[in-house]
């Protein structure tokens, strides 16, 4: 009898784990609490062992296809004055691609054998001798034999099953937003990195020449926002980013209108366990590292592991939850080592901390010190080898 599967989550992690899980031989419901795929988003890149996954899934041709093309960036002064080049392998890697468009693909390459269910979310899990009751905001109760909370930094999955998110959430000490605009600027395949003290913003366009994608750092109220509404968030925004110089108010002005605004507080997740029982976290839900954590690549890793486990342990869930965690623990602890002082590299609070960032950007991209980066932006991708799984557990 073919085991069934609950994921919660289609943006990148939860689509990818239906890939694998379907592979391997399991039926595979998707549910999401947005209406329909998120479009647009900041972009994603993937480097080293990440690619082999990739690779594996035959997707490469068609992410490239809709890669951005990225080539250098401009670091600003306050004056909005270039005064570094940085090259395009600092945040591009080896592939790069906007989050929409990624998920997108994601969810094509999967939908002819996926029940895909938009505009709900579980609310309870309820587990039995063997399988998982589990209740939606809408839907009826319905019954799987695993179920797999792929639903980001607040996943719906975690807090039912191991407890409220203040128990497993820190947070950085800044906010990010992002938004799409029109390039009024004329980039080309390039990008702008422009900051002020306690607030900054990365504006870049790639494959889509018309627009830009804008994404703003900036440090606010220390208690966090919560989870304000969508208005509320042009709000803050507004508010935070007044006064602010060089074209700042020029691209804040297409705030109202981006179909695509997001809104949150930085942090990181961490559990000691990933699992209990019949369900299991997977990408941010489980270890969201933050800004440089490599948290995409290593979800869409963490897909695939999680399946070949199942596959490899003959559908043992015990058995497999706890060889997928030891797999990837490793992995998630570099990617919060590297996340935890983000905040300080991409939102500086103050006049003097911002001349010391900015000077090592300049280090950092000189030759000196170029293959110091190259390690730093590889280790977390490479901190997990990819490798192979045969056999299928259920069909």
């Amino acid at each position: 009898m073919t085991k069934t599967v609950l994921v919660s989550g289609a943006s990148v992690a939860g689509p990818a784990a239906a890939f694998w899980l379907h592979h391997y031989g399991y039926s595979v419901t998707v549910v999401e609490a947005a209406p329909k795929l998120r479009p647009g988003g900041q972009a994603v890149d993937f480097r080293g062992e990440q690619m082999k996954v990739i690779d594996a899934m035959g997707l490469t041709e068609q992410l490239r296809a809709y890669e951005t093309g990225m080539g250098d960036q401009l670091l600003l002064n306050t004056a909005g004055k270039p005064i570094v080049t940085v090259p395009s392998s600092f945040a591009s890697g080896e592939l790069e691609i906007l989050r929409g468009d990624l998920a997108r693909i994601l969810y094509e390459s999967t939908q002819d054998y996926t029940e895909y269910v938009f505009g709900d979310r579980v609310t309870s899990l309820t587990e039995t001798a063997d399988g998982v009751e589990v209740t939606f905001r809408h839907g009826a109760p319905r019954r799987f034999d695993l179920v797999v909370g792929a639903d980001g930094v607040h996943s719906g999955v975690r807090t039912a099953a191991f407890g409220a998110e203040a128990r497993f959430r820190k947070d950085l000490g800044y906010h990010v937003a992002g938004f799409t605009a029109p390039n009024h600027l004329g980039l080309d395949h390039s990008g702008l990195i422009f900051n002020e003290p306690g607030r900054g913003a990365m504006v870049y366009s790639g494959r889509d020449g018309e627009s830009v994608t804008v994404i703003l750092y900036f440090r606010g109220d220390p208690r966090g926002y919560g989870r304000p509404d969508l208005e509320r968030q042009k709000e803050i925004v507004a508010d935070v980013f007044a006064g602010a110089g060089w074209e700042m108010q020029r691209l804040l002005s297409a705030v109202d209108d981006a179909p695509d605004l997001y809104f949150d507080t930085v942090g990181q997740i961490s559990l000691d366990r990933w699992s209990t029982g019949r369900v299991v976290l997977l990408g941010d839900a489980a270890w969201c590292a933050g800004p440089g954590g490599s948290g995409t690549g290593l979800a869409m890793m963490g897909a695939q592991i999680l399946a070949g486990e199942l596959a490899a342990a003959g559908g043992d869930h015990v058995v497999a939850f706890e060889r997928y965690e030891q797999r990837l623990r490793k992995a998630a602890h570099v990617g919060h080592k590297n996340g935890a002082g983000s905040g300080g590299f991409l939102v500086p609070e103050n006049e003097k901390k911002l001349r010391s960032r900015n000077r090592m950007y300049k280090m950092l991209t000189g030759p000196v010190f170029g293959k110091v980066f190259d390690y730093m932006s590889s280790r977390a991708a490479n901190a997990v080898q990819f490798r192979e799984y045969a056999g299928k557990v259920a069909g």
